[in-house]
């Protein structure tokens, strides 16, 4: 039902809507009250006792419009809705926050107010300002910086920077965050009204703060600049500039200002200044005009006065309840800190536990380690205990093999003595029937030489004979065959002497060369039974030397060495026949062995002129002996 209908018998009360910058009430006001009434009422529900600064403020026809407080509130052109809402808003603003505002509460609601009046841009606010006031407001309402809380974009809900600044720079919405919680963080240890006082301090000094414009001419119908009222004047400005004003009137300059219908006119107190008159678009616009410079010329004359007792109390209480505050805050952040500190120190004791319950494990097992280590330590000391047993009865079985082998040894040494004497006495027949050879080769070449002769001899008789039988002239056959028979006789004379000699030195030679293998026949005989003795010996000798046993050097009998020939131990050296050739291949040549203590001898293919041999205990003899190497004709290859 709308209130223009309403009577007392119907309704004594009407509901309205009140919204300040952080709540919303709703209260029954009587028709018959005033707007000091409704002001009054809202000012105790809010606990707020600075009632100078603020006002109740309504839209109406599209303007806004501040309640006024002597006249009742029907009477006024308040909407017709149900409820009735209003605005509970900062009508005036101080000069020096810090100075002017006791309460917490009117401070806290200039914050809010100012806050929002920057971010909707109708103050303006440079870029950096912005930042840093937007800092501070969330000092204000998150409380000291916590990383472990306050995690990367917990700030991507909040509106805290002027659509203007956005756009102005090329950056992201978390480098903003980044940025302003950079400056966050510095603010750690101030309370929230401090926080929201150093946020009003920075906005009071901006340009457009407290700042209400309206749009005036000097000449009728015709609005081409604007008018700005606030706590320290009046201000004139273009249009397109509300920063810097094109002409100022101090409170403290201005005489009287007056107003009829849209005339206004401003009267300086130095009479050498003319007055400044001016229009505005309507009637209402005045009123509000003179209204807020009434207001702000009580305020400034008000500030300039002995505060009356009622704002000295209220000021003396501020002043208690801030340091009360003050001392609390200071009183929770000793404790904060303490409690941040003792959280620190169990952190530290709860780290070192863990470190001492670390080191605790790693001895338990270090000391499991050393249990076994020992255990295991009586073990080999057991097996060495052991083992130290069967080496000495090894050493035992040692000393009776040692023994046995040094009678062994003695025995082969004098064997060694023998074979030595009978190689030497093998070397003595080799080296006699090497010159039996020679001589006989030598006895060979002068016979060949001597059959050579007597061939060319009998070719020479055969040609003379051939040539006297074709020169002869023909004769009677009794003179031809007398004649023939008379030289065959003479040639059968000449010629029997060197045909007996030829068969008789045939025979000779043919005598000689059956004696010779006879004797080398013989001779190969006694080699080969001088080479199987040699193996019998050898293979007695086979079983190792007490110095070896000793020294533990035990080795295969052949070993190749690097190049891929055979090995042959000096101890176990022997005559080797090969096919037709000379039975008896000394092994000679010394080449270079893998283990020093040994020598080494291997097989060459091809005999040399020095024979090498050795005992049992690496003593060698060397011998001279000649290359025996195959003869042409008949002679037998050795």
């Amino acid at each position: 039902m709308s209130i223009q209908w309403m009577t007392k018998k119907q309704q004594k009360t009407f509901k309205i809507k009140v919204v300040t910058m952080d709540t919303e009430m709703e209260l029954n006001c009587e028709i018959n009250w005033k707007g000091k009434d409704l002001f009054e009422l809202v000012c105790r529900t809010l606990g707020l006792k600075e009632t100078w600064f603020f006002g109740l403020q309504f839209t109406s026809d599209g303007m806004d419009t501040w309640l006024k407080l002597e006249k009742k509130v029907l009477q006024q052109e308040i909407p017709k809705e149900d409820p009735i809402k209003f605005r509970f808003l900062a009508k005036f603003y101080p000069e020096n926050v810090s100075e002017e505002l006791v309460q917490d509460i009117t401070q806290h609601l200039f914050f809010l107010q100012v806050k929002k009046q920057i971010l909707d841009e109708e103050i303006h606010c440079s870029p950096e300002a912005s930042v840093l006031l937007a800092s501070y407001a969330v000092q204000a309402k998150y409380g000291d910086y916590n990383p472990n809380i306050h995690k990367p974009g917990f700030l991507s809900q909040d509106e805290l920077l002027p659509k203007r600044v956005l756009q102005q720079y090329q950056m992201t919405s978390e480098m903003w965050q980044d940025k302003i919680t950079a400056w966050y963080a510095e603010h750690r240890g101030i309370a929230r009204d401090e926080a929201e006082m150093n946020y009003l301090k920075i906005a009071q000094d901006l340009d457009m703060y407290g700042m209400n414009y309206f749009p005036i001419s000097q000449a009728k119908n015709d609005a081409d600049i604007l008018l700005g009222v606030n706590a320290k004047g009046i201000h004139i400005y273009s249009r397109e500039n509300k920063i810097s004003p094109l002409k100022s009137f101090k409170w403290d300059e201005i005489k009287n200002i007056s107003y009829n219908e849209k005339k206004l006119k401003i009267t300086p107190i130095d009479k050498k200044h003319d007055a400044f008159k001016f229009y505005s678009s309507e009637h209402k616009v005045n009123k509000l005009i003179l209204h807020l410079c009434i207001g702000n010329h009580d305020l400034f004359l008000t500030k300039r006065k002995v505060d009356s007792i009622e704002i000295q109390q209220m000021k003396n209480q501020a002043k208690e309840e801030k340091a009360r505050k003050k001392m609390e805050h200071q009183r929770l952040a000793m404790e904060k800190q303490l409690r941040e500190e003792a959280e620190r120190e169990k952190e530290e004791l709860e780290r070192r536990l863990f470190q001492l319950e670390d080191e605790a494990r790693q001895a338990n097992e270090a000391l499991l380690r050393s249990n076994e280590a020992a255990e295991l330590m009586a073990e080999k000391a057991q097996i060495a205990e052991e083992e130290a047993k069967l080496l000495a009865r090894n050493a035992v079985e040692a000393r009776q093999e040692m023994q046995h082998l040094e009678r062994a040894v003695m025995k082969s040494k004098e064997e060694m003595r023998q074979m030595e004497q009978k190689m030497r006495d093998a070397d003595r027949v080799t080296v006699k029937l090497i010159n039996e050879t020679e001589r006989r080769a030598k006895e060979v070449e002068v016979l060949e030489q001597e059959l050579q002769k007597a061939r060319e001899n009998k070719q020479r008789k055969q040609s003379l004979l051939d040539l006297g039988t074709a020169v002869l002239p023909v004769i009677s056959k009794r003179s031809l065959l007398e004649t023939s028979e008379g030289f065959s006789d003479s040639k059968l004379l000449r010629q029997d002497p060197p045909e007996a000699d030829f068969k008789r030195l045939s025979l000779e030679i043919e005598k000689e060369r059956l004696d010779y293998i006879q004797k080398s026949m013989q001779l190969e005989k006694q080699l080969t039974e001088l080479k199987l003795e040699i193996q019998t010996l050898k293979k007695e000798d086979r079983t190792p030397s007490v110095l070896s046993l000793w020294n533990g050097t035990f080795s295969p009998q052949n070993k190749p060495n690097r190049n891929g020939s055979n090995w042959m131990l000096a101890d176990e050296q022997v005559f080797r026949g090969s096919g037709n050739t000379s039975p008896l291949y000394p092994v000679s040549t010394v080449r270079s062995c893998p283990d020093p203590d040994r020598r080494y001898y291997s097989t060459p293919s091809q005999p040399v002129h020095t024979m090498m041999f050795s005992n049992s205990l690496g003593r060698r003899t060397e011998r001279s002996a000649r290359q025996v190497g195959p003869y042409e004709l008949d002679v037998i290859y050795i």
